[in-house]
């Protein structure tokens, strides 16, 4: 692993250890941000938290199920693996 997927696969588990990925929470889901904010040279994704331009610019104003799909799909990008609950549909 880069030191850029360690970091967001440490992020993902605090975030699943703190019960934002099931959809039975109520709360906010926490932002994927690692403060690696900068993107890969074909711009095709954040090197830090592995999100693309759209799904930054779509977070602030996404619902929790959109951001659960946005750290699902950032987590598959960046070849970690994804919380059990996280996968459940």
């Amino acid at each position: 692993m880069t030191d850029t997927t360690e970091l967001i696969a440490a992020r993902a588990c605090s975030v699943s250890a703190e019960g934002h990925f099931y959809p039975e929470n109520p709360g906010p889901v926490a932002s994927p941000c690692v403060s690696v904010c900068r993107m890969t040279a074909d711009r095709s994704h954040c090197q830090g938290c592995f999100r693309t331009i759209d799904e930054i610019r779509a977070w602030a104003g996404a619902d929790a199920q959109q951001r659960r799909a946005i750290w699902a799909a950032l987590l598959q990008r960046a070849g970690v693996a994804c919380p059990e609950e996280l996968a459940r549909p």
